[in-house]
């Protein structure tokens, strides 16, 4: 039977020969080892989790029990579990997919018996061959089966992701006496009864450990440094006296592009990090923050659960994340094994605008999602592609809802695609319509949190139901409690050079080349290269932006008018960066239901300023049918013959323009019927871009 000491000895190996385990901590690995039970654990950051399930993992394997299997959600996370097992003398390996290569041979090494713990990606839970294959060997042989980050599991928790779902599965095969050990660190009541009931660790032999929520290191402040050009530039000024290195949050990919060149050009060693970056500049620019080879990353929430720098001195947010509890899970990043780190919060009125638009793409209607099920062949698979073109759904909400029917039982993914599994399915409205309800209350809760004049850190842990806070306690850190650190004002001159350098207009507008596929399927005869398209083309800015995103959504959100001025000399200095191979001989607007006044106008001062012939208007048909659809496929086959054909001269490239980039099918199709009335190329110019 193990042993503390034994443990201990581990945990040495493991954390250095200083660490000491703590009676939490064996209660836990005792649950597993010893009395081969269920535990959820819910403990802050820095606690020690994984300790727990590295030293049971070993111990287990002592025994002569199985692999253990720890189902990870992040490439850092992973990464950084090898080489902390590897330290404790325990044989590790991972799939997920950057090592692509590596699959078989690892797979090998599992039926051989030859690795302690295998990590995981949920994503792999229903990869066919592994599924089918080696799972099963899994479910019958494992020693421990872990679930990390498990609040992932819950579509109630700030990380909901339906690939997480799938563990109920694989919990329910595993004989009775494999142990399962649950960890997060963010969960409230609400998400620990969910990951309970997802993962079937509710019964009454279950160990639960939660523990308070406090972070002793860290100093939480709010700023109200102004507009985003302000707190840019308050960012920029204050960013060296901040400790060590570490984190800028930004809400999207573009703000964290956009801060990381102005940092950049104020002599800082920075770089953007986000969901966009190759998994390979990924490592590398972790690795350049845990050396300390740069003052900070600018990084989208890409840069969250399993990155693990102790030493971490700060953590910035230029604009705040919509959950409390998605905030603490960031913040707590920062100060691990330090006395002080600082947390600063500069929040922006545009944030709620960024909030919405995620609330935007939520879970589709029952309808949406009944026409996939019905799209699907219960005995021929359909591969995502070819399935896309006969829904009404783009790839990436799609892709969500084959995961979520498939958890549910209404699909399976199978070699090939996806089939329907006949078997009847319940659209629970009244669950979306409360979680639904549950995100708008936290959204109200991140505002409070800016707003409140109590402890911050209480009000963070009260929003986790953390069960050791008490009714008057405060930490005596926050700026509420100890005083304010940090003062918001910004110097006017810096202010306005962070303006001038966040408001440079213009960005690349991409041209589409490929057609989507499965168009015959909708009677358009379209495949292939796109090869009479635009060329690719510009616009004053992106939605999201830090300069002129704000800027560009007010103008779109007003009543229709003539364009102002100031868009018109942004437009003017886009155009004469703009290296075109063959500069344009004429103008062209595209006819508009919502801004014709706008794009005429804008259209009419090009041409006079850039002495371009006005072409006018390119006219909608009057047949045409409307286009609602966010599909490709459907968006190209209802833009089709969309506008009647331009009846004018053409002795040059056109420069065609429009309000908003967003799909970039607008343009293709429309630039298609200009070349075909004869014009040889089509430059597409659009006021903003979606992304």
């Amino acid at each position: 039977m193990a042993t503390r000491a034994e443990a201990q000895a581990i945990l040495e190996q493991l954390a250095g020969p200083s660490a000491v385990l703590r009676y939490d901590q064996w209660a836990a690995i005792e649950a597993l080892v010893v009395q081969r039970r269920r535990a959820l654990v819910v403990q802050r950051t820095g606690w020690g989790k994984s300790a727990v399930y590295f030293i049971a993992a070993k111990l287990l394997r002592a025994a002569g029990l199985g692999a253990t299997v720890i189902v990870s959600p992040l490439l850092a996370l992973m990464r950084n579990q090898v080489a902390a097992a590897d330290r404790a003398g325990v044989h590790a390996a991972t799939i997920n997919s950057s090592n692509v290569a590596d699959w078989s041979d690892i797979h090998a090494r599992v039926r051989g018996g030859d690795l302690d713990v295998l990590l995981v990606s949920p994503e792999r839970l229903n990869n066919p061959d592994f599924r089918d294959e080696v799972l099963p060997a899994l479910a019958r042989d494992a020693g421990l089966v872990v679930v990390d980050e498990a609040h992932c599991v819950s579509d109630w928790g700030h990380d909901f992701r339906p690939d997480y779902r799938r563990i109920r599965t694989l919990v329910a095969e595993l004989g009775a006496d494999i142990p399962v050990l649950a960890t997060t660190a963010t969960a409230n009541d609400r998400v620990v009864a969910d990951v309970a009931a997802q993962l079937g660790v509710g019964g009454r032999d279950t160990l639960v450990l939660r523990g308070g929520l406090d972070r002793e290191s860290l100093r939480l402040s709010v700023v109200q440094a102004g507009n985003p050009a302000q707190r840019a530039a308050w960012l920029a000024t204050h960013l060296d006296a901040l400790p060590g290195s570490g984190i800028v949050y930004t809400l999207t990919v573009a703000q964290a592009h956009d801060v990381a060149a102005l940092l950049r050009e104020h002599g800082y060693q920075v770089a953007a990090y986000t969901g966009a970056t190759e998994a390979a500049e990924r490592e590398q620019l972790e690795t350049d923050l845990l050396e300390n080879r740069v003052k900070a990353l600018i990084a989208t929430s890409a840069l969250g659960m399993g990155f693990d720098k102790p030493d971490l001195g700060f953590v910035v947010h230029l604009g705040a994340p919509s959950s409390p509890i998605a905030y603490y899970q960031q913040v707590g990043r920062a100060g691990r094994s330090t006395s002080s780190a600082e947390v600063v919060l500069l929040p922006g009125r545009e944030d709620q605008d960024v909030w919405r638009y995620f609330s935007s793409v939520a879970f589709p209607s029952e309808a949406m999602v009944r026409s996939v099920i019905a799209a699907l062949d219960p005995d021929r698979p359909t591969s995502t592609p070819a399935l896309e073109p006969l829904v009404d759904l783009n790839r990436s909400r799609l892709e969500m809802v084959l995961k979520v029917l498939d958890v549910d039982g209404a699909v399976r993914r199978v070699k090939g695609g996806w089939v329907a599994t006949g078997t009847p399915w319940n659209y629970d409205e009244q669950r979306y319509r409360t979680l639904e309800e549950a995100r708008r209350r936290e959204q109200q809760a991140m505002l409070d949190y800016q707003s409140t004049d109590g402890c911050r850190m209480a009000f963070l842990r009260r929003q986790l139901d953390d069960p050791e806070l008490g009714a008057q306690e405060r930490c005596g850190r926050c700026d509420n409690c100890a005083g304010s650190r940090f003062d918001g004002a910004v110097d006017s001159t810096a202010a306005d050079n962070a303006r001038e350098r966040l408001m440079r207009p213009g960005v690349e507008i991409a041209a589409r080349r490929q057609w989507p596929t499965g168009l015959a399927k909708l009677g358009v005869e379209l495949s292939g290269r796109i090869s009479d398209g635009p060329a690719p083309g510009r616009a004053i800015g992106r939605l999201t932006d830090l300069g002129w995103g704000a800027r560009l959504r007010r103008l779109l959100a007003e009543e229709d008018a003539e364009v102002p001025d100031d868009v018109v000399a942004a437009a003017v200095k886009v155009l004469a960066s703009w290296d075109w191979d063959t500069r344009p001989t004429a103008v062209m607007a595209l006819d508009s239901d919502t801004h014709p006044t706008l794009i005429t106008s804008l259209a009419r001062r090009l041409a006079e300023l850039g002495r371009l012939t006005d072409l006018g208007t390119l006219h909608y048909d009057p047949q045409r049918r409307p286009v609602t659809a966010v599909n490709s496929a459907y968006r190209v086959a209802a833009l089709q013959g969309s506008w009647s054909a331009p009846d004018c001269p053409f002795d040059g490239p056109v420069l065609l323009v429009d309000d908003l980039a967003d799909t970039g099918w607008t343009f293709t199709m429309a630039a298609r019927a200009v070349r075909a009335a004869g014009a040889p190329a089509v430059l597409p110019f659009a006021l903003a871009s979606s992304s």
